[in-house]
């Protein structure tokens, strides 16, 4: 993660704002006073959110890790299209 300051943020906004939604990188901005803040491209923040919606709830997270382990654990079915 990159960091820069608030001055010079501000005066290449277009190009910071290019970067973290092309790379996918969150930006640190840094404020003489500390109070410093993030910048990422809003489809990142949606991912995020979205996430931590998910396993905020203990049955999500359950259902999520067991079948994270049957995945591991080889037990998955292959579909094509064709079979939808």
């Amino acid at each position: 993660m990159e960091a820069t300051t608030y001055s010079n943020f501000r005066k290449n906004l277009k190009d910071y704002m290019e970067q973290v939604n092309d790379n996918s990188d969150s930006l640190i901005v840094t404020s003489k006073d500390e109070k410093n803040v993030v910048v990422m491209a809003k489809s990142d923040y949606d991912n995020l959110m979205e996430n931590m919606y998910l396993i905020s709830n203990e049955a999500n997270r359950e259902h999520i890790n067991e079948s994270m382990e049957q995945l591991e654990e080889g037990h998955y079915t292959t579909l094509s299209l064709e079979d939808l």
